[in-house]
């Protein structure tokens, strides 16, 4: 099988550097030390189709990151591509919204099974932001709880005290319990009774560089009856989770009630907009909140995002992408076991996590991964990985031959595995 060569990306890589900061910069980018070893990674693509891209040296990829999760249906599939096309024809960015504005809140709030109305902007983070704002103003409070090594995007509350340009008072009303420790939440919830305004996490632990774990049975119930009991919001982070699980939410799918669900990643199938969704309770509260951006209202995102979710019902796509993983993931497994190789995958199979667990160090693992990725299935070797729609059992087989490959170059590398 032959492997792939990236003169052309690494010509654009020196040229990016002397205009933009880091060439490529943020999560993907190879400053972040996320993709080791970094010469076995594409930087730029040049098209994308299905569930494939290209980069620039003509490389094609089955791509198992879906531009970190928007990519849901397929590149460019023809059905949302369609929708936009004739939105623009009407009109994008106006003085006065679209009213396909509103119908695009219509179906998300029928769709939603949490979900009385939603509020629209453009990236995950501005809607977790803008989650912890409705919840201060709800509640009068400023405390939150936030999971250690969860992420809800860059904002300075985000991060951590001692990362450049976070200063304490950006962190201060923070609280941090590990996950699916219920006991925890309880003692700092009884510790601080009318200081928290929020709790807040992912459905599902999905951290960077480290197992996925899926909630306890009962954790989200008695997590939701606490924050009932004591006046808190229970704000849900959906951003990456958001219908590859369930259509009706990620916390549907739990079996339990959010305050507000926050979306982003497969709400339009990579056309960029973000929605939070919430209880009749808190809609006084969103509406005292000053909140937007000049392209929030935008009308191409709303198009696309109709078309995405009327598609996604349609083919009943989470459980297709979940049923996909599956048949994926399992032969990975059985193929790795085959060499030796102890591959464990964590999550649920429409957005996992694998990790070959002979190397605490996860050096094997990455060149396992970087292997596969010079052959033309693209994983990342840090985050979850991602189902899309237009994944093909075609594109599975061809997976499993990459990851043979890739398995027998790691043994031969490692004789005493």
């Amino acid at each position: 099988m032959q492997t792939y060569t990236y003169n052309e990306n690494q010509k654009l890589f020196k040229k990016a550097l002397n205009l933009i900061p880091t060439g490529v910069y943020g999560h993907l980018g190879p400053a972040e030390g996320c993709f080791i070893p970094v010469q076995s990674y594409p930087f730029f693509s040049s098209r994308a189709k299905g569930a494939y891209f290209w980069d620039v040296d003509g490389n094609r990829f089955i791509d198992y990151m879906c531009a970190y999760g928007p990519n849901v249906l397929g590149y460019n599939d023809e059905d949302v591509d369609m929708a936009v096309a004739e939105q623009m024809k009407l009109g994008n960015c106006t003085t006065a919204p679209s009213s396909i504005m509103v119908d695009f809140a219509e179906l998300l709030v029928d769709t939603v099974e949490m979900a009385d109305w939603a509020f629209f902007a453009k990236n995950g983070g501005d809607v977790t932001s803008f989650a912890l704002m409705i919840a201060k103003a709800a509640t009068g409070r400023k405390k939150t709880i936030l999971v250690n090594g969860g992420y809800h995007g860059v904002a300075p509350w985000t991060q951590k005290l001692g990362y450049p340009g976070i200063c304490e008072e950006d962190v201060v009303n923070n609280l941090y319990v590990d996950w699916n420790n219920y006991e925890q939440v309880e003692k700092i919830v009884k510790a601080n009774p009318n200081d928290i305004a929020c709790f807040m996490a992912t459905p599902y632990h999905h951290p960077v560089f480290t197992d996925n774990e899926l909630p306890e049975k009962d954790y989200w119930q008695k997590i939701r009856k606490l924050c009932t009991d004591y006046g808190i919001v229970l704000a849900i982070d959906d951003v990456r989770c958001g219908f590859r699980l369930d259509m009706k939410g990620s916390d549907h799918y739990f079996g339990f009630k959010a305050d507000l669900m926050c979306f982003c990643k497969a709400l339009g199938n990579g056309y960029n907009f973000s929605a939070l969704c919430g209880t009749d309770a808190l809609k006084d509260a969103v509406s005292s909140v000053m909140y937007t951006g000049s392209y929030w209202l935008s009308a191409v995102p709303f198009a696309a995002g109709i078309a995405c979710l009327k598609k996604l019902k349609k083919l009943d796509g989470p459980k297709l992408m979940q049923d996909k993983g599956k048949k994926l993931t399992d032969g990975l497994v059985e193929i790795g076991k085959s060499y030796g190789f102890n591959l464990k995958v964590t999550g649920v199979p429409s957005m996992w996590y694998m990790r070959i667990t002979n190397d605490d160090s996860l050096t094997l693992h990455q060149e396992w991964v970087s292997e596969c990725v010079r052959r033309g299935a693209f994983f990342a070797n840090h985050h979850n990985l991602f189902i899309n729609c237009a994944l093909s059992d075609e594109d599975i087989k061809l997976t499993h031959e990459i990851a043979d490959e890739s398995f027998k170059v790691v043994k031969n590398n490692h004789k005493e595995i």
